[in-house]
């Protein structure tokens, strides 16, 4: 069972300062689109890059709808141990919609 958090947890999370990661795993173009912060790790970087990501506290992971981070999660946690990652449910695109609606969607 995949651990995920809502849109709406996680901009209460950051309201209240939680420590925790961001990691968005979507294309460069997806990302300069639009993008709520954090660390911009394109999914086929994550192998070079995989010492970016945190084991020390709370990691939520990103992408358009919630498919390629989960595929992420899968691939830290079978290949490299994590158990802090948490699957931002909906995406970007939910939190375009339930969040703020100003922001790109596509």
């Amino acid at each position: 069972m995949m651990n995920e958090i809502t849109v709406q947890e996680l901009k209460n999370r950051l309201a209240h300062q939680s420590k925790l990661q961001i990691v968005d795993v979507r294309e460069p173009a997806e990302f300069e689109l639009c993008n709520i912060g954090g660390d911009h790790i394109p999914m086929q970087e994550l192998p070079k890059q995989v010492s970016r990501i945190r084991q020390d506290i709370p990691v939520v992971i990103v992408c358009h709808y919630g498919y390629r981070s989960a595929q992420v999660i899968n691939y830290l946690s079978q290949r490299y141990g994590y158990d802090n990652l948490l699957n931002l449910k909906g995406g970007i695109n939910a939190w375009a919609t339930e969040i703020d609606p100003d922001m790109a969607v596509y």
